[in-house]
């Protein structure tokens, strides 16, 4: 299983719109920066990403699941531009806010400090652990 991270404004889409999504999940859509794209692409069913609310709130709120892999984007018809659909699994007990991960030292190199604008990112395993840990969630259960 891979680990993932995906940004969302609160006042577009929020955890609490991604909940109401249920089991179907919903579109990763409207991605259009490559890397974040490609990271879409390598992603599996079953893959975990954290739910973080950006701009409004900046904070990791809840975890999602990869429930559909790449497909095209729904927004655009333009075919290079592709997404994922996820579901919402759980909300953080705590959430974990920007400035706590930017002054955890072991969170120093995730890509939520480092890659600050990227939309999707990747979550190293240890990141992954750390962030629940700071959540309140027993990493080998999620």
């Amino acid at each position: 299983m891979a680990y993932w991270l995906f940004k969302s404004e609160p006042n577009a889409w929020s955890w609490e719109d991604q909940v109401a999504r249920g089991a179907a999940g919903e579109e990763w859509d409207g991605i259009r920066n490559y890397q974040a794209r490609n990271f879409m692409r390598e992603m599996k069913i079953g893959d975990r990403g954290f739910f973080y609310h950006s701009n409004v709130g900046l904070e990791i709120v809840g975890i999602v699941e990869v429930c559909q892999t790449v497909h095209p984007d729904s927004t655009t018809d333009d075919a290079r531009w592709d997404c994922v659909d996820v579901r919402a699994v759980c909300p953080l007990p705590v959430p974990v806010t920007l400035k706590q991960v930017k002054a955890n030292p072991k969170l120093a190199d995730m890509s939520l400090v480092t890659s600050m604008r990227l939309s999707v990112q990747p979550v190293k395993p240890d990141e992954w652990a750390e962030v629940c840990k700071m959540a309140g969630l027993d990493p080998r259960t999620i």
